[in-house]
């Protein structure tokens, strides 16, 4: 039986990879990776057998690939990127610690990591369908000249033999971090780059973000055997293995040698990732048509009912997920504690500590990266801003939250703003000017555009926006024009220029009530557009019998209207035209009667200065 519904989930897969073929077509490979890890050195030996299959229409004269922990060395780009970033300070309030632009985490560290300290890759040869091929590294990329093209719509079989060391933990991945895990094993292995529509994406491991081919992973780990690994994957030999893997009343032989090969498979995913230690403990939850849970940390008993509770919570938020958002497609899904921490893998996160909003927020990344896998060096508001703005909903409405949910994102881009550092939010992730421009940009910022897309389409219509990216674009990797053309189709609306104005430039909202007036013999109230972006506008009227009225102004850019929100009687204007800064309308009732003016009471509109957006008569 267990058999059957793997052969059927991954006849799913395979029939979603042929639909994705249909929208645009995507390279295809298939990972078996054995690696021999030595504890007492901290390092191990592989080997990878990669069938790659070309779906594009080009010859391939080249390939590469990411060798990330050849980063953690003194010198390295990371490295040196990291202490140019800490010479820039920050004048910003929220701004913690000694307010220099550091990566917290990173800083200085690598450049007094000892030999046997930093970390490598290194390949040590590659072959191409038997053939030895010539390689050039280049730090974390490693460039392959092939002897022989790779054709389109062609399949290659490639043989890699590697060899690495393990860093110290640093920047996610690495060993005996602070909490006390033992390996952190992500971008562990030589990966291959994504070939797509835009060509090769051979991004350097400067900082951030990744970008990956789907397809399917078989992963043995040879390991001392008093390690329990775990993965983000299913292990195939638990009745081997122990450790709580093991089926019930399953009778574990003791290991003959001092080693354990530990069986690991994810499919239809685009990373993979795993960690060991000696002490690790096991929580295991079901969900209700969902994944099983499972939560894995450091035995330590005071801490063991924290860890309980994560268990709890992401069960429990489970139902919520998938009702807004789509249904996670695979079996299981692994909380583990390791890394630095936060940090999103397919099928797993590590996080560092048993925080729930951090667990949530890491879990949400399988919908905005693991299921997309958009490019996120190109596009980090894609994945962050969706994934803040997704946690964020989960947790209000796991609390029963009544009030505006998404200030803190809002908070954060206003004070972006106020900053004088923010950059436009379509900038490479490695190459913003400061950290903390990225962090408001690709979180704060993506996060209030989903938010106010909610303001300009409607909550309602946003909500079945973001089950049609889902069932559109998982597993095809979707770029921003892919999401608003989704957008479009639900909501009837032009909203490229929303794109246009709120990820490729740093203008801003700001909107004003003016004057109340006789116009043409009836009262009329003027608004006045301060800031350059040009948004439809939701006018509040309360007239001191308690009445109230809800003027909508759609913009001249978006050829269509949202639906009514709320309670209030609702008149739609004629549209605004977005080269003109002013616009009045007529009212229902006199001046006189008025007892306040406010734009946007839902808040949802990202206006930088809210001040001048409500008016209220005295008495």
């Amino acid at each position: 039986m267990r058999r059957f519904s793997s052969l059927l989930l991954l006849s799913l897969f395979a029939a979603i990879s042929v639909s994705a073929q249909a929208d645009r077509w995507q390279q295809r490979i298939k990972y078996a990776i054995n690696v021999d890890v030595n504890v007492n050195t901290n390092r191990f030996t592989g080997t990878e057998k990669i069938d790659y299959t070309n779906n594009s229409p080009d010859t391939l004269t080249r390939v590469f690939f990411h060798c990330y922990w050849n980063a953690f060395q003194p010198g390295s780009s990371m490295d040196v990127r990291s202490m140019e970033l800490g010479k820039t300070r920050i004048n910003e309030p929220s701004r913690r610690g000694d307010g220099l632009d550091w990566d917290a985490r990173v800083k200085d560290r690598i450049s007094k990591l000892k030999p046997d300290e930093i970390g490598y890759q290194h390949v040590r040869s590659i072959k191409i369908n038997g053939v030895e091929q010539q390689m050039k590294e280049h730090e974390t990329i490693l460039e392959v000249v092939l002897t022989k093209p790779i054709l389109p719509k062609s399949k290659v079989t490639m043989d890699l033999a590697f060899e690495a060391q393990v860093p110290v933990q640093i920047r996610r991945s690495g060993r005996d971090n602070a909490e006390g895990i033992r390996y952190s094993m992500s971008q562990w292995y030589p990966k291959m780059v994504e070939y797509d529509y835009q060509g090769w994406n051979a991004n350097p491991y400067i900082a951030r973000e990744f970008y990956g081919v789907w397809g399917d992973f078989d992963v043995n780990i040879t390991i001392d055997k008093s390690y329990m690994v775990t993965a983000g994957g299913d292990l195939q030999n638990g009745n081997e293995t122990g450790f709580g893997y093991e089926s019930p009343q399953a009778r574990i032989k003791a290991p003959t040698g001092p080693t354990i090969t530990w069986k690991w498979q994810a499919y239809n995913v685009h990373d993979f990732v795993w960690c060991a230690d000696p002490n690790y403990k096991m929580i295991t939850r079901t969900t209700a048509n969902g994944p099983l849970i499972r939560v894995v940390y450091k035995a330590v008993d005071s801490l063991e009912a924290r860890w309980q509770k994560v268990a709890d919570s992401t069960a429990l938020a489970y139902p919520i997920i998938a009702k807004t958002f789509g249904a996670y497609p695979y079996k299981t899904y692994t909380f583990i504690q390791g890394g630095d921490g936060g940090m999103e893998y397919p099928m797993a996160t590590l996080i560092k500590s048993a925080s729930i909003g951090t667990a949530l927020h890491e879990w949400m990344h399988t919908w905005y990266q693991m299921l997309m896998g958009s490019n996120e060096s190109l596009y980090p508001w894609m994945d962050e801003g969706f994934t803040d703005y997704a946690s964020t909903r989960v947790m209000a409405e796991m609390r029963k939250s009544t009030g505006f949910a998404f200030r803190g994102s809002y908070n954060g881009y206003f004070n972006l703003v106020k900053s004088g550092l923010e950059e436009p939010a379509s900038t490479h992730a490695d190459h913003y000017n400061t950290n903390f421009a990225y962090s408001n940009a690709a979180y704060s910022k993506g996060a209030v555009f989903m938010s106010q897309l909610g303001y300009i389409v409607s909550d309602s219509i946003r909500d079945k926006i973001l089950l049609a990216y889902y069932n559109t674009w998982r597993f095809k990797h979707p770029n921003p024009n892919d999401f608003i053309r989704v957008a479009e189709k639900l909501s009837g609306m032009e909203l490229d220029w929303y794109k246009e104005y709120w990820i490729n430039s740093t203008k801003t909202i700001d909107y004003g009530v003016g004057d109340v007036s006789i116009k043409d013999g009836k009262p009329s109230i003027l608004i006045k557009r301060i800031g350059k972006i040009p948004m439809p506008v939701d006018v509040l009227v309360t007239y001191k019998d308690g009445s109230q009225e809800m003027h909508y102004i759609p913009s001249s850019l978006m050829f269509g209207i949202k639906p009514a929100e709320g309670t209030a009687p609702r008149t739609v204007h004629e549209e605004w035209k977005w080269t003109h800064p002013e616009y009045s309308f007529p009212i229902g009732k006199s001046i006189q009667n008025i007892r306040s003016i406010e734009i946007d009471p839902s808040m949802r509109m990202a206006d930088v200065n809210r001040a001048n957006n409500k008016v209220v008569i005295p008495e």
